[in-house]
């Protein structure tokens, strides 16, 4: 299956949207679709023929909503942000025109000259309404806002009502425009917490530095960046060297010193000296363009709230019409037939029910939540996780590199037998030459020197136990108890945190290293935070031994730690022990099978981390641990501000629905409760980028 991307231009119905995208994924040959109203993208996988399937999704689409056309997504979605904003310019000179001629009409006192400005100030306020409800109604697609609309202003005409009629759609228009803008806006601000590529950078070719296009700039080329200048691309610093701001990716204010050799990020800030880099990514696969393809689509992962709140509109629209049906046909039977009164009631009713407020708030909700955690450096690829994230029970953590630092150093060397301390690294860094264990790295680092290939006779690791190595003839194995056991070394009882490392020369045990992991340093302080905000079980799964395992339990005050897993069993152990809705924490790729299992997988990615970015539902851009208490209070936040929203719209138009079938509000009235409670959603829906908690 290839996922694929539509761009639906002229999208700016959320009730349409969900309707879209049931459609669609009734087509046999495609799977997963979904729409993202907020970025107006149909996203699928199909394995059909492409003009076939556009052709099917065309008729969907078309069905649904006629003004929508599909373009596929290559560099067409610039172009149609321009139209957008032309479509705007429209808007506003119908809508003035419209509106003068309305207020107009106020003053003339000839009846049919009246009737004549208010009537073209409606169809001149209203045309695309009406056009959009004559293609739905010809193709049997009723109950959305256009056919609530154009039937209530056309039967507010036909019982007299003609200023009203023009008000409702003036003013209805007028409120969609605005609700556009404040949504195009709000959709922008989250954007540009990541979009933050530059369309220009300077390039040496041929000797000589030209500004051009960042999309035509390739792989191996070098790149200027001058101090103040962002990271347009990821690199290698080969000239210069300085300090970067990356905030943009880890949400941290801390410069970061970086030298020739040293990898550097796009979204990062150039602070200082001038450097030149060479590109690592083209522009399209660099980090930043990738995270912002994550946020972007992380919208159409759709919260439980928000496919509830899709299907209750489904149903609540048609029957809020037929109610309006029986509200203008049975209680004049009862009321000396005056039907023209009880007309107009059930026409603000059709007004009033309206599902857009609803289906719009919500996913510009967690969209906005997404956008936030994104600027911490906290990256939650769908609104589903962002719900889940607040629910969490269970948080289940891997050991090295996610509470430890998973930096292995050198803490102790003992001497046995008359050998000395640099005897014990020098041979242990022998036999270790070709591995690139972390242990042996450490055991490398300590010795410090080089050590000679030619001398090496004969090399082997052995999975899981340590290495056996000749040099220059003589027999020497570097590894833990087992190994030694396996070759029948007799080694001392030791009692130390960390992990032991025996080097045997010639079947004589030349001495032990020992070599510890520390805590992060905010480990203590996010595990508080978790049990603060109700997490009740957190525990530890670790390959490493059952003493270093209890050194950070006991140190972090975990509920349970499980040690000396293998792969295969830490996933066994994983399943048995989660208990409600589970989060696990790991590195990485090196964790995938239970980051997939989990109900929320969370890596500590960190900085560029393929393998994080692609394996889990959280990624934490810095690997502070603190990020994930951060999370929570986030989600928390997130899904408060979803569920205001939805009581504030469903009991404004309930409490208007009442009113207005008792003969309390008017058609003004009924305008608020549509346009402007929807306006107030969105407003509601902004304040998590804007306020801090």
């Amino acid at each position: 299956m290839i996922e694929k991307k539509l761009y639906l231009e002229g999208l700016d119905c959320p009730n349409c949207a969900a309707k879209i995208e049931n459609e669609v994924k009734k087509l046999a040959k495609i799977e997963n679709a979904r729409v993202n109203f907020l970025t107006k993208t149909l996203l699928y996988e199909s394995k059909e023929n492409k003009a076939e399937e556009l052709k099917k999704i065309e008729k969907i689409v078309k069905k649904i909503e006629p003004n929508i056309s599909i373009r596929e997504i290559i560099e067409e979605k610039e172009n149609s942000e321009e139209d957008e904003e032309n479509d705007n310019k429209k808007r506003i000179i119908y809508l003035s025109i419209g509106g003068i001629i309305f207020a107009t009409a106020f003053f003339i006192e000839l009846p049919w000259l009246r009737f004549l400005l208010f009537l073209i100030a409606y169809f001149i306020s209203g045309w695309r309404v009406l056009i959009g409800f004559l293609k739905n109604f010809v193709k049997g697609n009723l109950f959305d806002e256009k056919f609530l609309m154009s039937v209530a202003t056309i039967g507010a005409f036909t019982i007299g009502q003609f200023a009203e009629a023009v008000a409702v759609m003036l003013f209805y228009e007028t409120g969609e425009f605005f609700q556009d803008l404040a949504v195009d806006n709000s959709k922008k601000s989250i954007k540009s917490l990541l979009d933050l590529r530059p369309d220009y950078a300077n390039v040496m070719r041929n000797g000589k530095i030209l500004n051009v296009p960042a999309k035509e700039i390739k792989i191996g080329e070098i790149v200027l960046i001058k101090p103040g200048e962002r990271v347009p691309f990821d690199g290698v610093i080969v000239k210069g060297q300085t300090s970067v701001d990356t905030s943009t990716l880890t949400g941290e204010s801390i410069p970061r010193f970086l030298e020739e050799g040293d990898e550097i990020l796009s979204g990062f800030v150039n602070l200082e000296g001038t450097i030149s880099i060479r590109v690592k990514r083209e522009l399209s696969e660099s980090t930043i363009s990738r995270i912002l393809k994550l946020v972007e689509e992380s919208a159409a992962k759709k919260s439980k709230t928000e496919k509830f709140i899709t299907q209750f509109a489904k149903y609540y629209t048609p029957i809020v019409v037929f109610s309006a049906i029986i509200l203008a046909i049975i209680p004049p039977l009862f009321d000396n037939f005056s039907f023209s009164t009880w007309i107009y009631r059930a026409l603000i009713f059709l007004v009033i029910s309206c599902p857009c407020a609803l289906v719009l708030s919500l996913p510009l909700t967690y969209f906005a939540g997404i956008g936030k955690s994104s600027k911490e450096g906290i990256l939650v690829k769908g609104g589903n996780y962002m719900e889940a994230l607040k629910k969490i029970q269970t948080v289940i953590f891997d050991k090295t590199g996610t509470l430890t630092e998973g930096i292995f150093e050198v803490s102790k060397v003992e001497p046995q037998n008359g050998f000395k301390k640099e005897d014990v690294l020098k041979i242990a860094a022998s036999a270790e030459i070709y591995s690139d264990h972390p242990i042996a790295l450490s055991i490398k680092k300590a010795y410090g020197k080089e050590t000679n290939e030619k001398l090496i006779d004969e090399h082997r690791e052995i999975l899981g136990h340590g290495v056996y190595a000749k040099v220059k003839g003589k027999e020497i194995i570097v590894g833990n108890e087992k190994l030694m056991k396996k070759y029948g070394i007799e080694i001392p009882k030791i009692d130390f945190p960390g992990t032991i490392v025996y080097v045997v020369l010639d079947g004589y045990l030349v001495g032990y290293i020992g070599i510890s992991d520390r805590i992060k340093s905010e480990a203590v302080e996010a595990i508080e935070k978790l049990r603060k905000l109700g997490v009740k079980k957190i525990v530890m799964l670790t390959g490493d031994n059952s003493k270093i395992a209890e050194r950070v339990a006991k140190g972090l005050e975990l509920d349970e730690y499980w040690a000396e897993l293998l792969p295969d069993e830490k996933v066994k152990k994983f399943e048995n022990i989660k208990e409600g809705l589970t989060a696990f924490v790991g590195d990485g790729i090196n964790d995938a099978p239970i980051l997939s299992r989990a109900d929320v997988g969370i890596s500590m990615g960190g900085l560029g981390s393929d393998a994080a970015i692609e394996s889990s539902d959280v990624v934490i851009m810095d690997d502070n641990l603190l990020k994930i208490p951060r999370a929570i209070i986030i989600s928390k936040k997130t899904s408060k501000i979803a569920w205001q929203n939805v009581a504030l719209v469903l009991a404004v138009k309930i409490l208007f629905l009442i009113l207005g079938a008792l003969g309390f509000i008017s058609m003004w009235g009924a305008i608020f409760a549509d346009v402007g409670v929807a306006l107030l959603a969105v407003f509601n829906s902004i304040r998590i980028l804007i306020k801090d908690f």
